[in-house]
């Protein structure tokens, strides 16, 4: 079982790679990619966005059931679009996480839930929002930079992140309570607190110059130096800091980690050593070598480059259908036959990656 928000539902998982040139060129998995109905003609909750590469799917005789959500929270949110938080809501758009996974553990056996939670709590999307903006409204000789906005700053102040801590302690102890419900024991089952990786690297590993548009325009990635610096030495670390203290502050004796961290270093988003399919002269995800050349993260995308495109906005900065199978990979590292062991998760052969017979990247789990 698969909880949570968009870095586990799946979200951008039908694009392998990326062209600026031609989408059919990355489309892997069609405009079918997010239905997840019985019937397979659309959506079970409209824009949860649960691929069908999605991590959950992990095969080998385990059946796997993805019920996170892209955009999800904490907590239920109701608007333009029904958000289920990892909670016990009940009401006319739909149901909570918690009460979801409750109602199916009654009819199945389930072994191990694995929870992906915060990073919308944290305002990740605004926060990336701003550093695009800031990039694309500053000149590169008097740069505008998101990392000191207050609007940025206020999410990482100390209160904020220890009340984001406590909400996710509050939903790891909602599957616990959902578990309990259901008739399991601690020791039936095994809840997994899964961190966020990096997608992108630090500026001096962008392959795109700071001068000019060219990081948005081409890349996708439009973010001075040193704002993606401080996305790795402070945003990243402090909001998977706040899920690991919440899977200690839970003291269940059935919790394991699984730390995405490093998981797309050197496949990141504009990451030099990896391209878009015509830098790289490749034609398309199919061809030998994709999986090493290109991009496991989605590209950023504005409602100015979406157009007639079949993108959405909110694919931007995901882990693409790469990503997707290459956590998969790792989730099944940490299923181990059974037997869920923590551990980190890094690219298996760095510089050469290649694909299992299932066609996932092959990763490393330390």
């Amino acid at each position: 079982m698969t909880l949570g928000d968009s870095y586990i539902s799946g979200e951008a998982g039908r694009w392998a790679g990326a062209s600026n040139s031609d989408s059919d060129r990355a489309d892997a998995l069609g405009p079918t990619a997010y239905f997840d109905n019985a019937g397979g003609t659309g959506e079970t909750i409209a824009r949860c966005h649960r691929a069908s590469s999605a991590e959950a799917h992990i095969g080998g005789g385990v059946n796997g059931l993805n019920l996170a959500c892209s955009g999800a929270t904490t907590a239920t949110s109701t608007g333009t679009y029904f958000k289920p938080g990892i909670d016990f809501y009940e009401g006319s758009a739909g149901k909570g996480q918690a009460r979801m996974l409750q109602e199916a553990a009654t009819t199945r056996n389930v072994r191990m839930v694995v929870v992906s939670i915060g990073g919308n709590d944290f305002q990740f999307a605004s926060v990336v929002q701003s550093c695009v903006v800031n990039f694309l409204t500053s000149p590169s000789w008097w740069k505008n930079y998101c990392h000191d906005d207050s609007s940025v700053t206020a999410n990482f102040t100390a209160s904020n992140v220890a009340t984001i801590r406590a909400r996710v302690a509050g939903a790891l102890r909602n599957v616990a309570t959902a578990m309990s419900n259901a008739g399991y024991s601690t020791g039936q089952w095994t809840l997994v607190v899964q961190t966020y990786p990096s997608p992108v690297p630090n500026g001096s590993g962008i392959r795109y110059s700071e001068s000019g548009y060219t990081r948005q325009s081409t890349g996708g990635c439009g973010l001075w130096n040193q704002d993606a610096d401080w996305a790795n030495s402070t945003a990243l670390p402090t909001i998977n800091g706040a899920l690991l203290g919440a899977a200690s502050d839970v003291g269940l004796p059935n919790v394991r980690t699984l730390d995405m961290t490093h998981a797309f270093d050197g496949k990141r988003l504009c990451e030099t050593g990896v391209g878009l399919y015509e830098e790289v002269g490749l034609p398309s995800w199919q061809s030998p070598g994709a999986v090493d050349r290109t991009e496991w993260v989605n590209q950023i995308r504005t409602v100015s480059t979406i157009g007639d495109s079949p993108y959405y906005v909110q694919e931007s900065l995901h882990p693409s259908y790469w990503g997707q199978l290459a956590m998969r990979n790792c989730l099944r590292q940490v299923w181990n036959a059974g037997n869920p062991r923590s551990g980190s998760c890094t690219v298996g052969n760095l510089g050469t990656a290649r694909l299992t017979p299932t066609g996932e990247p092959v990763m490393s789990l330390h």
